[in-house]
């Protein structure tokens, strides 16, 4: 009988992994939550699981114990979580774990360990990584933070210790600030993880944020696909990703590289996982954290060295041997992702909420669309924001950046404001064209009037892509919708090219 895995996710990424699993011969189960009954990636499943959790706060994707109760009641053999939800939560992979059901990731323990980032942070320090100056552990209270940052000198980055995405994490540039904003940090990490604990670090005021993509087994083999560079973010959220990184020489990739393969091997790490680095102005780097998952962003690596990193996910899972090894990965030129949020960007990036009247994609062979969203789609607020990314490859980064330009002017989207404009904006400026960006690019340079023309050059756009949206339609209609043949935007696009 064919496996069958259980997706403990939804949208885009819901699509993908259902893309692995039906190459790898498994069938492919899907929770329906009441919070989003008709999303896209249900289409696409062999099986549909109604959660019913109309009446919970939460939605089904973040309730383990009952995700693994609907696994074992349908005789689940795997489950996939993503990313977000559950992905980095070790209670739920020790839950999976203790009833027989294969948890595609690596080890509670291994999520455990580098989810706190104190105990990360000891044993990246054991494998030989540099960090950023900091405290050892947690700090108990604002008078311990402002001390050990009087020791430092200001500004200070408070960071919650079981954190990530952004929450928990307050940039302290006087004393007199320290107090409350520790405050905050503690309330939004108890909210959000549970655990308020709280370290402190010197901040780097205008660094870039690198991250090594690595893949291991369950055998001690362990790999590196390149870096991405992740600088464009807003209040640490990612906005756009590309890979490689024009800051990197050769001798610094392999190092880098080196480096985190190395720690990797040490913490006996397994599956998919990014090893994260912050670059200061200097050029020096310094280990940040590790992400026990796959990333948003993983397609940019896909795209430059042709390896399918969930297929991986899964094969690893099931206690498969790397049949790669590094001298096999190579870099193809270069790839940008885009990532679709329904914000406004010209409104500090407010979430909106609605309904798709219309969407239109780009077509080309060298992009690549990752989307949970189609024409009459319903964009709700229980969910992140992200809808679609946009990837795109091109033989060097100048080329790439034209072909991104080129396809975010044949994207439209009518009903709702998105993100497209603000990237759009972004790859027109000299900091990002000169590769000189940092995390500190949108607190800098971006100003709402940048994308006052933006809503007028959209009208103009959309009568140009009707034609085009009418015929991808047309082309939609007519492709089989077989489980292993129109599985998403990826699959059209190849088909019309």
């Amino acid at each position: 009988m064919k496996k069958r895995i259980l997706i403990a996710n939804r949208s885009e990424i819901a699509i993908r992994i259902i893309r692995s699993a039906h190459r790898l011969g498994m069938l492919a189960v899907v929770l329906q939550s009441d919070k989003e009954p008709d999303a896209l990636y249900l289409k696409y499943a062999d099986e549909i699981i109604p959660a019913k959790d109309a009446q919970n706060e939460k939605p089904i994707f973040l309730n383990a114990e009952r995700i693994v109760e609907i696994a074992l009641e349908h005789q689940i053999d795997m489950i996939h979580p993503g990313y977000g939800f559950m992905s980095e939560n070790p209670d739920f992979a020790a839950l999976c774990e203790e009833n027989g059901i294969n948890f595609i990731g690596p080890s509670p323990e291994l999520i455990r360990n580098m989810g706190i980032k104190t105990i990360a942070k000891k044993m990246a320090i054991e494998a030989g990584l540099p960090l950023v100056p900091g405290s050892d552990g947690a700090v108990k209270d604002a008078a311990k933070a402002a001390e050990y940052a009087a020791s430092i000198g200001y500004p200070v980055l408070l960071k919650a210790s079981a954190g990530g995405g952004g929450r928990g994490m307050r940039i302290v540039e006087k004393a007199e600030t320290m107090e409350r904003l520790f405050k905050s940090a503690y309330d939004e990490a108890i909210s959000a993880f549970g655990n308020g604990d709280l370290f402190i670090e010197k901040y780097l005021t205008n660094p870039k944020h690198l991250e090594f993509q690595i893949l291991g087994d369950k055998h001690g083999n362990v790999i590196h696909l390149g870096e991405r560079e992740c600088s464009l973010q807003r209040k640490h959220q990612k906005l756009m990703e590309e890979a490689p990184s024009a800051s990197l020489s050769p001798e610094m990739r392999k190092e880098m590289g080196d480096m985190a393969v190395k720690f990797a091997k040490q913490i006996g790490y397994f599956s998919a996982g990014t090893i994260e680095y912050i670059l200061d102005e200097s050029g020096t780097f310094y280990f940040m954290e590790m992400n026990t998952r796959i990333q948003v962003e993983h397609p940019v690596t896909e795209m430059i060295t042709g390896v399918d990193l969930v297929d991986w996910q899964i094969k690893v899972a099931m206690g498969e041997k790397l049949s790669l090894t590094q001298d096999d990965i190579k870099m193809n030129g270069w790839a940008i992702e885009i990532r679709v949020n329904t914000e406004d960007p010209q409104n500090r990036f407010s979430p909106q909420t609605g309904f798709i009247e219309k969407i239109h994609f780009p077509t080309s062979k060298d992009i690549r669309i990752e989307t949970g969203v189609t024409h009459g789609s319903i964009v709700t607020p229980y969910f992140d924001s992200m809808i679609a990314k946009i990837i795109v490859h091109g033989k060097d980064r100048p080329d790439v950046i034209a072909k991104t330009l080129k396809a975010l002017n044949e994207f439209s989207l009518i009903g709702l404001k998105t993100t497209a404009p603000f990237c759009r904006a972004v790859l027109q400026h000299e900091e990002f064209v000169t590769a000189k960006y940092t995390t500190r690019w949108v607190d800098t340079y971006f100003t709402p009037e940048m994308l006052e023309s933006e809503d007028e050059e959209l009208v103009g756009a959309l009568a140009a892509t009707i034609i085009y949206a009418t015929d991808y339609l047309q082309i939609a209609s007519e492709i089989p919708t077989s489980r292993n043949e129109s599985l998403n935007l990826w699959v059209l696009n190849k088909r019309i090219n």
